[in-house]
């Protein structure tokens, strides 16, 4: 399961981080590292992008970046 599709108030621990290059390091520069908790927060009205809570902070992902983030339940 990815973190695009984890649903609204659903908690989830980061698996693995996709991505390459400089997207990947700012993913991790983010806080997205495995073994991290996160919660979706809030979800645009169209679906994209997607607040979630990590770390005692909050950020806005969008949801094709979100889908490189592997999550267990």
């Amino acid at each position: 399961m990815t973190l695009a599709e984890l649903p609204l108030g659903k908690t989830a621990k980061i698996t693995t981080v996709g991505g390459e290059g400089s997207l990947r390091c700012r993913f991790l520069d983010m806080g997205l590292i495995p073994g991290t908790q996160v919660r979706v927060l809030k979800v645009a009205p169209m679906g994209d992008p997607i607040q979630i809570h990590l770390r005692g902070y909050d950020i806005t992902i969008r949801k094709e970046d979100a889908a490189m983030i592997e999550i267990t339940s």
